[in-house]
């Protein structure tokens, strides 16, 4: 899960994942990063931490880090948060940028519709709240996929490695 500083959308969409795919049964590593490290070491957002709680997902302690062309080695599936965002991953990648494991994070959703999260750094409260519900109905997808995909096949894979 990657977005600008990796303390607002990022921080809350790992969290949610994680969350979702250990109540599934999935042994899913789920992290996130920022494309700039303006943040780097520092906890969530304050309002991101809280809706979380809110929400029963305690990311508190997790830690911004910056996107390293490496991610790309070692997590099977990186999701953007939006499309400048993908942008930054392409240019900090530059050869180790591979299409195949990368996408943005609402095309889960809406299949080739290319949509942002919205960042809601510069907003109140409310806007942290929707990125919660939009960023939720993402993960949920993905985990109904990845259990449908389970079912039908017998298989799913149950370790995986997500940014």
């Amino acid at each position: 899960m990657v977005c600008l500083g990796n303390i607002c959308r990022s921080p809350l969409a790992e969290g949610i994942l994680q969350e979702r795919a250990f109540k599934a049964g999935l042994n899913w590593s789920v992290e996130s990063a920022g494309t700039n490290s303006y943040h780097t070491g520092d906890p969530p957002h304050h309002l991101s931490q809280k809706v979380a709680r809110l929400n029963g997902i305690d990311i508190c302690s997790q830690r911004a880090r910056r996107f390293v062309a490496a991610d790309f080695d070692n997590y099977d599936k990186i999701y953007a948060l939006a499309g400048d965002v993908m942008d930054e991953i392409r240019r900090i990648a530059k050869n180790k940028f591979d299409a195949s494991k990368v996408d943005l994070l609402m095309n889960e959703l809406y299949p080739g519709r290319d949509m942002d999260v919205p960042d809601p750094w510069y907003g109140e409260e409310p806007g942290y709240h929707d990125v919660y519900k939009m960023i939720d109905r993402v993960c949920e997808k993905i985990i109904e996929n990845a259990t449908a995909n389970r079912a039908s096949t017998g298989n799913v894979e149950a370790t995986q490695n997500l940014k």
